[in-house]
C-alpha cells in the first residue's frame, strides 16, 4: 500500500488488507487486525480453502471467512481466476437486528480522523462519519439521504459520480487523488481509496479520504524554494557549491565551475579540500569547519585561498551557511565565494618583517619612514626591498606594491594595508 497515511490509519483498526502473488504467497499486508504478517498469511490461506470449497464467492466478491474464533468480511476484485491478488476483510461484530452488512466498516470509521462515506448507484449517501460531514460544515445526520449534487458544486459532484460509476463498472477498488472545492471556497486536495460494498442487498461505493491540503501546499512551496535556489545557484554569477558534512561537493554553479577552470561534471563528487592551497588560513577555515557541522554555529564567513585546475592560487572570502536536515542534524553546508582577488601562480615564502614592509610601503611610506616604524636600520630596509623586487618580480616600487595586491599578500578590501592573513606567514628554511 503506498499512501502511507492511510496504511498508518487502517493499522489502528480492526481491518486487515494484503496483496498477494499468483500463488496466494503473501507480498504485502497490514492492518490492526492480526499482530503478525505470518498470521495474515494463515488468513490468507484459509479464506482460500473456503473459496475453493464454496466454488467462488458471491458475484460481487465478498464473503463471510471464520478465522481463529472471529468472523470477517472478506472483499477481493471477483475476476481474478487464480486467487485474490489484493483484498480487505473487516472484523465484524455481532449482526444488528437490520442484518446490515458492513456494519463494521461505519463502526471503525465513524470517529476516524480520514473522511469516509457510503453511496447508492443513484449517489444518495447511505451513510458519513463525522470527518466527512466536517468537510461540508454539516452533521453525518444532515449528509444522509442527500445526494452529491446537494454538497457539491456541479464540476465536483460531475467529478465524484464518474468516479462511483468507474467503481461500479470495475468492482474493483481505486486509489487517487482529488481536488475539491471546501466549503470556504477554497480548493482542497485529498488522497485515498474508492472501492465497492454491500448495502442492504445492493452494490454501493464506499470512500475514505484523507485531506492532504497543507501537505500539498508545503510540497509545492518547496519546489518553488528548489527552483528559485537553482536558479540563484546557476544564474546569480556567485560562485557557490553545496557540500556533504564531510566536505564532498553535491551541488555547484557554472560560476564555481568557471572559478575552478574546470566543468560541472569534473568538480561535483570532488572532496573540497582539494580546492584549496595549503596556507595558514586552512587552520581557521578547518576550525569554522567543525563548528558548523556540531551545530555550534550556523554561518560563518572566513578566508582561504583557492586552488584551480592549473595551480593557480586565488584569495577569496568564503561565506558557510549549515542546511539542517529533518531531524535537526546539519545536513549540508552551502559555501559561497563572496569575494575574490586575482588569480596568480603561488608566491615564494615571505618573512613577517617582509610582509610588514609591503604593509607600510604600500601605504606611502618612505624607506625612512618604514626604518623607524619597525626599528631597522636604513640598509636593513633597502636590502629587504631589494629582495622583495626580485622574489616578486617588481622592477619598482609601485609595481612591487601591485604584485603584492595581484598576488594576494595584502588584504584588496582593507585601509591601513594588511596582510591578507592574520596568521604569521612561514618563514623560508
Amino acid at each position: 500500500m503506498k499512501d502511507s497515511g492511510l496504511s498508518a490509519l487502517l493499522e489502528q483498526l480492526p481491518v486487515s488488507w494484503w496483496e498477494a502473488d499468483e500463488q496466494g504467497r503473501l507480498v504485502e499486508g497490514g492492518g490492526g487486525a492480526f499482530t503478525d504478517l505470518p498470521t495474515v498469511q494463515r488468513f490468507l490461506d484459509r479464506t482460500r480453502r473456503e473459496v475453493s470449497a464454496a466454488g467462488r464467492p458471491s458475484e460481487d466478491g465478498h464473503c463471510l471467512v471464520r478465522f481463529d474464533g472471529r468472523s470477517f468480511h472478506v472483499r477481493w476484485p471477483p475476476d481474478e481466476s487464480r486467487g485474490p491478488a489484493c483484498g480487505l476483510a473487516v472484523e465484524t461484530a455481532a449482526q444488528p437486528a437490520t442484518g446490515r452488512r458492513y456494519a463494521a466498516f461505519a463502526e471503525f470509521a465513524d470517529f476516524a480522523p480520514a473522511a469516509a462515506f457510503i453511496r447508492d448507484r443513484t449517489g444518495c449517501y447511505l451513510w458519513a462519519n463525522h470527518s466527512y460531514a466536517h468537510l461540508y460544515g454539516t452533521t453525518p445526520e444532515r449528509v444522509v439521504g442527500s445526494r452529491i449534487e446537494d454538497l457539491d458544486p456541479p464540476s465536483d459532484a460531475a467529478q465524484f459520480r464518474a468516479l462511483d460509476q468507474e467503481i461500479l463498472r470495475r468492482g474493483k477498488p481505486v486509489r487517487h487523488h482529488l481536488s475539491y472545492h471546501r466549503s470556504d471556497g477554497s480548493t482542497g486536495q485529498a488522497a485515498g481509496h474508492r472501492f465497492p460494498v454491500q448495502e442492504n442487498g445492493q452494490t454501493c461505493v464506499a470512500g475514505i479520504y484523507v485531506d492532504i491540503t497543507e501537505h500539498a501546499r508545503a510540497m509545492d512551496q518547496r519546489r518553488e524554494a528548489e527552483e528559485n535556489l537553482r536558479a540563484l545557484r546557476d544564474h546569480s554569477g556567485l560562485p557557490c557549491a553545496l557540500l556533504s558534512v564531510n566536505g564532498r561537493i553535491e551541488q555547484a554553479g557554472t560560476a564555481a565551475a568557471e572559478l575552478f577552470r574546470t566543468t560541472l561534471s569534473d568538480l561535483v563528487g570532488r572532496r573540497a579540500h582539494t580546492l584549496l592551497a595549503a596556507t595558514p588560513d586552512l587552520r581557521p577555515l578547518r576550525t569554522a569547519w567543525e563548528a558548523l557541522i556540531t551545530r555550534r554555529i550556523r554561518r560563518v564567513e572566513t578566508p582561504a585561498v583557492l586552488l584551480d585546475a592549473e595551480g593557480r592560487q586565488r584569495r577569496a572570502q568564503l561565506h558557510l551557511t549549515t542546511v539542517r536536515g529533518p531531524v535537526g542534524r546539519v545536513a549540508h553546508v552551502w559555501a559561497v565565494v563572496t569575494h575574490q582577488g586575482i588569480a596568480h601562480e603561488a608566491h615564494p615564502p615571505l618573512t613577517a618583517a617582509q610582509i610588514r614592509i609591503l604593509c607600510l610601503l604600500a601605504g606611502g611610506s618612505t624607506n625612512g619612514e618604514i626604518a623607524t616604524s619597525l626599528k631597522l636600520s636604513r640598509q636593513a630596509v633597502d636590502y629587504h626591498l631589494s629582495r622583495l623586487r626580485a622574489l616578486l618580480g617588481a622592477a619598482t616600487r609601485p609595481a612591487l606594491v601591485a604584485r603584492a595586491y595581484v598576488l594576494g599578500i595584502l588584504a584588496p578590501r582593507a585601509w591601513p594595508p594588511n596582510p591578507a592573513t592574520a596568521l604569521r606567514p612561514p618563514s623560508p628554511s
